[in-house]
């Protein structure tokens, strides 16, 4: 099954929501902060030292952002590497195979 959507930006789609529903200004500057780390990383983009003199906090939600997001993005290059090159389903395929192949 292909996937059509693109896990950082329902990621950050999710960080504008938990945003909106934020009860304080820290709250809601965390959510904002980790939503820029995820579109800087998509973008290849660097804004960290516009979050120098936040919170640590604030700060370490921006770090989190860009580091979940690379690794998103690491992830989805690896898997289409893979179903470019058809091994996507091997590896379940043979453990089946090797799991039906002890049954008596």
């Amino acid at each position: 099954m292909e996937r059509t959507t693109n896990p950082i930006s329902v990621r950050i789609d999710w960080c504008r929501r938990q945003s909106a529903q934020a009860r304080t200004d820290q709250e809601i500057d965390g959510w904002r902060a980790e939503e820029d780390g995820l579109r800087d990383a998509l973008i290849s983009g660097d804004h960290s030292h516009d979050y120098r003199l936040c919170p640590p906090e604030i700060r370490e939600r921006y770090a989190r952002g860009f580091q979940d997001g690379t690794v998103l993005l690491r992830a989805a290059r690896m898997e289409r590497t893979m179903h470019a090159a058809g091994t996507h389903d091997q590896a379940p395929q043979m453990e089946r195979d090797g799991l039906q192949g002890d049954e008596p």
